[in-house]
């Protein structure tokens, strides 16, 4: 991966070591596959529940035979500070539902038995509510292999440290364009599996180009630490098959949310977004092709 490692380098903040995970997760072998493929990987982005628990492991089944290597299980949360008006749409729906961790955790199993890398995504209040040792303990049983946290910092991590450490999971910080050098580097040390690039500061969205910032972020990333570190994936506003590609040609992985969660709230029915999801996660895919051609 551009001289990457799939796992971290280094000791973390607080003194845990980053190669807790002592075999490859599931996530790092679908990196490193892609990578030997000659392209970028495609993470597609779902909120558990959403419209309802057993339509979106439809939804997400969809997303994988259309091309997504790797799943960003959402845990639907009533505060969702990163998230745009559509996901926090379909976030609202997915709680409307009455999606719970356990539904959460059953996405995940479902997910993982279609052969992408699963993975949760969610804020830290419900698992701190949770309990960070039980919340990765079950999630490792369930078949996942790591979690993104977009409101957790190194810093403030030592207990999860532990926790993703004793379970073997992958844990994912984010950056973005604003970070300094030296937050660069402390994430990247602390992140297993890969480092979240947020194209450009802002919401979760759609949008008509990607961020111009988003390359010179994922340069930076690589660079803080000379000599090999996690992959850099890049999200916030992937809409299209040329976006999708623009961004391959830089980054290892290509994350794409709303517009999968958009094709489902536009749909008249739940077969018709399944099937728009499916065409979309196919677009997104002959894109991450395109760009290391």
């Amino acid at each position: 991966m551009n001289e990457r490692t799939n796992g971290g380098t280094g000791a973390a903040p607080g003194g845990a070591d980053e190669q807790g995970a002592t075999s490859r997760t599931a996530l790092q072998a679908a990196l490193a596959r892609a990578e030997a493929d000659g392209r970028a990987a495609l993470i597609g982005y779902l909120p558990a529940g959403f419209p309802d628990p057993e339509s979106s492991i439809k939804v997400i089944e969809a997303m994988v035979e259309g091309g997504c290597d790797v799943i960003e299980v959402g845990l639907p949360y009533s505060d969702p500070t990163m998230d745009g008006p559509t996901i926090q749409r379909a976030a609202d729906t997915a709680l409307s539902a009455g999606t719970t961790p356990a539904d959460v955790l059953r996405v995940v199993q479902a997910t993982a038995a279609t052969g992408a890398a699963a993975l949760v995504m969610t804020y830290w209040n419900p698992v701190e509510r949770y309990g960070p040792a039980r919340f990765c303990a079950d999630l490792a049983a369930a078949g996942g292999s790591g979690v993104i946290t977009p409101d957790l910092i190194p810093e403030e991590a030592e207990e999860w440290f532990a926790a993703t450490d004793a379970a073997g999971l992958d844990r994912i910080f984010l950056v973005a364009p604003s970070s300094s050098d030296e937050r660069l580097r402390l994430t990247a040390r602390a992140s297993r599996g890969f480092v979240y690039a947020a194209s450009l500061m802002g919401v979760t969205g759609t949008r008509a180009q990607v961020a111009g910032t988003a390359e010179k972020l994922v340069a930076r990333t690589r660079s803080a630490i000379p000599g090999g570190g996690p992959a850099v994936c890049v999200g916030l506003g992937i809409s299209n098959r040329s976006q999708a590609a623009e961004v391959a040609a830089y980054a290892d992985g290509v994350i794409a949310g709303a517009g999968f969660c958009q094709r489902v709230l536009d749909a008249p029915d739940l077969e018709t977004g399944i099937s728009a999801v499916r065409s979309f996660a196919e677009e997104l895919a002959l894109g991450v092709r395109d760009g290391r051609s």
